[in-house]
């Protein structure tokens, strides 16, 4: 395991005075501070957020060859923590200390963050996450930043208006902020790509050829992202696939591709949504409308509209993000964002329709921010 960075005095006096900023912010919105523990079993992190965490967590096994880890991300454990304290919903909760990931240059850094677990009003959460974010990274002296907001639900809206075969709706909405893997899938789904080539000569097997001829298939994907599933159950899902697997149609993967493409200011790319969805457009009605009043929010917060983009690509890194998501942007680098993630609480015990909306703020990252010019 690499050495981690250390901190001097002076750097550590720097960064308690942020944190204590960002926490003042918390508190004063009703959060309760909550401070997970370091270890937590790995196989939480796998299964919610991805190969792209699993690749870069510190993973360790105890005596009894129980696989942990050290927290590579504190909003897991804390929502953990809810689910299991039998405490009522809603729940604001908030943290500050240190997440553990494999990446160029530090092996760990202070997260802060809020977590606004249970509240019905999905439209209401959404605006006070993004008023907690906006306000925390002002008080830690951070007042010009540049946004980025997306919306997989905005996507996922429109993969279930479109004429989209059931069985490809999950993986579409699963693997779209994938920048090139998606691209390639979406033409593997249309066409006739290798792989589907090699999915249609599986059709012509007998049962007990399946299995061997697809492990040859997998083993010569390549790097796909495997999302934390075995390949006994990727074998599994391609056996399915492989008895009737219908092509998606050309015109759709095109209508998506471009939706896909739209970038630039929030009112602009709404528009140009607008106009591209004008054959489904009673289906993209109110998750446009709820994006505008994201926008509208963010006015009245004082974030210039100029600074904020919206990109339909954009879904963050971790795949227990279901809705809407955001960013914080400075010449340091991204210093802090957070979405909505539904289901999460849900695959952690949580009743049924548990809704979940978060940010985490990268604290040394805001210290250097603010030193720049």
């Amino acid at each position: 395991m690499p050495a981690f960075p250390t901190y001097g005095p002076d750097e550590l006096d720097a960064l308690n005075g942020v944190k204590n900023a960002v926490l003042g912010v918390f508190a004063a919105h009703g959060y309760a501070r909550h401070e997970p523990a370091v270890l937590q079993p790995a196989q939480i992190f796998v299964d919610r957020s991805g190969e792209e965490i699993r690749r870069r967590t510190y993973e360790l096994s105890d005596p009894s060859g129980r696989e942990l880890c050290l927290r590579p991300d504190l909003t897991i454990p804390t929502c953990k923590w809810q689910v299991e304290s039998g405490n009522p919903y809603p729940a604001r909760l908030c943290y500050h200390g240190l997440a553990f990931r494999q990446e160029p240059g530090d092996g760990q850094f202070y997260q802060a963050g809020a977590e606004l677990l249970g509240l019905v009003d999905r439209a209401t959460g959404d605006v006070e996450m993004m008023s907690l974010a906006v306000e925390a990274i002002r008080a830690g002296g951070v007042k010009q930043f540049d946004m980025i907001v997306g919306d997989l639900g905005l996507f996922a809206k429109l993969v279930d208006a479109l004429d989209v075969p059931a069985q490809w709706r999950g993986r579409l909405k699963r693997h779209f902020w994938r920048t090139g893997y998606f691209e390639v899938l979406l033409t593997r789904m249309v066409a006739g790509g290798d792989a589907q080539h090699a999915i249609d000569a599986l059709r012509g097997l007998k049962l007990m050829e399946l299995k061997p001829a697809i492990e040859k298939l997998i083993d010569g994907e390549g790097e796909a992202p495997l999302g934390g599933r075995t390949r006994e159950e990727i074998i599994e899902r391609l056996m399915i696939q492989a008895c009737d697997a219908p092509r998606l149609d050309a015109d759709v993967a095109d209508l998506i591709t471009k939706f896909l493409k739209v970038s630039g200011p929030g009112e602009t790319a709404l528009e140009k949504i607008r106009e591209l969805t004008k054959p489904i457009a009673a289906d993209m009605v109110r998750p446009l409308a709820a994006m505008a009043d994201r926008l509208n929010a963010l006015k009245t917060m004082g974030v210039p509209p100029e600074r904020v983009r919206f990109v339909a690509h954009f879904g963050r890194a971790l795949e227990y993000y279901t809705g809407f998501v955001f960013e914080f942007w400075t010449r340091a680098g991204e210093v802090g964002g957070g979405g909505r993630y539904d289901t999460l609480l849900e695959s952690l015990g949580a009743p049924r329709g548990t809704t979940a909306v978060g940010c985490a703020i990268r604290t040394e990252r805001l210290l250097k921010a603010r030193a720049l010019p």
